[in-house]
């Protein structure tokens, strides 16, 4: 089974820039959305999003299946995924 692999994050942050690469550097698939790129009322809608996830809204905030890793934590991500 797949691992769907979602990142919330800003695109100034050097912990989502190396949570991406990670990922990358890992032959992982995943989709992301820099927040602080979008338009107030999509940023805003996303934000409640994130929330619901990590209530602190601190960046990255990462979804592998069901499971949520706030921060860049190499090993938690990759214990998530079977790495």
């Amino acid at each position: 089974m797949t691992l769907t692999v979602k990142i919330y994050s800003l695109s100034t942050c050097s912990h989502c820039s190396r949570t991406k690469k990670l990922l990358s550097d890992c032959a992982v698939q995943y989709e992301f959305t820099d927040l602080d790129l979008l338009m107030e009322k999509d940023r805003d809608a996303l934000l409640e999003e994130v929330k619901r996830f990590n209530p602190a809204c601190t960046f990255p905030t990462i979804l592998i299946g069901d499971r949520v890793i706030v921060g860049y934590r190499e090993q938690e991500i990759r214990s998530a995924l079977g790495l």
